[in-house]
């Protein structure tokens, strides 16, 4: 096993995808799923399913959630 998984460190893992295919989280609260909805240019559209215990942010939203929380 990678050390930065056994040091409880977080990795970066690189998954590719094509259109209407899925890749899914599970988790304790339940399953996240991410499927590739559109592919133009540089850009691509993910629809996310999760249950609504689970948020799911944009980064720059979530920043600000805890820019709010921190002051």
């Amino acid at each position: 096993m990678p050390r930065f998984f056994m040091e409880g460190r977080c990795g970066l893992l690189v998954l590719s995808r094509h259109r209407d295919e899925e890749i899914v989280i599970e988790t304790p609260a339940g399953k996240v799923t991410f499927m590739v909805v559109e592919i133009r240019g540089d850009k691509c559209r993910l629809g996310i399913t999760a249950p609504k215990n689970i948020p799911v942010h944009r980064r720059e939203v979530q920043d600000r959630i805890e820019e709010e929380r921190a002051a």
